[in-house]
């Protein structure tokens, strides 16, 4: 008998402003979201997939920035559609699973919600079927993608509880600034 080891498996992690394909067995590509949208595109026939990850759906203030940013939607979904073809997909066999969307902090609005509106748009226009969403809510979620073969894990992360404005920081030696954070 012949024994061959499975594959080594190869981890990508998608990033916010990222859109990647792949047509490797190997290749898992993996995300986490809360606001963001990821969509998760597969052609069953040539067996190519790929992941995205748009922080907006459009620019909040249209005069200063393009729509054709790797921050939004539209330039990210464009880029994903073309990696798939560069790779032998075909527009009208691919099927999309969509993530994300969630309306996490109360003082962003409903940009999760925006978020999930345009992905579902987008797709609609463009003829392309959803099989799947899993979006909006109020919890973040992780995302694993096999792009060879169109499968998906999805876990949602437990919602943290709310921290009233009043409560305080218990006193105690403080820690030196390290640098600033941008949470979204």
């Amino acid at each position: 008998m012949n024994f061959t080891s499975p594959p080594q498996q190869i981890r990508q992690t998608i990033m916010q402003g990222e859109a990647r394909a792949s047509d490797d067995e190997r290749i898992l590509m993996s995300t986490i979201l809360g606001s963001c949208v990821s969509t998760c595109m597969f052609d069953p026939v040539a067996k190519v997939g790929g992941m995205n990850h748009f922080l907006l759906a459009e620019p909040l203030d249209k005069e200063k920035k393009s729509q054709f940013d790797s921050s939004y939607g539209l330039f990210l979904m464009e880029l994903l559609i073309n990696e798939m073809i560069k790779l032998g997909a075909v527009k009208h066999r691919m099927k999309a699973r969509l993530y994300g969307g969630a309306n996490i902090s109360s003082g962003l609005g409903q940009i999760g919600s925006v978020n999930a509106a345009f992905a579902r748009k987008f797709l609609k226009d463009e003829g392309i079927e959803k099989v799947f969403e899993d979006l909006e809510g109020t919890s973040a979620r992780r995302i694993e993608f096999c792009p060879a073969n169109g499968r998906v894990r999805s876990r949602t992360v437990a919602e943290a509880p709310a921290i009233p404005a009043t409560t305080r920081k218990p006193q105690g030696a403080g820690q030196a600034p390290l640098g600033s954070v941008e949470l979204f």
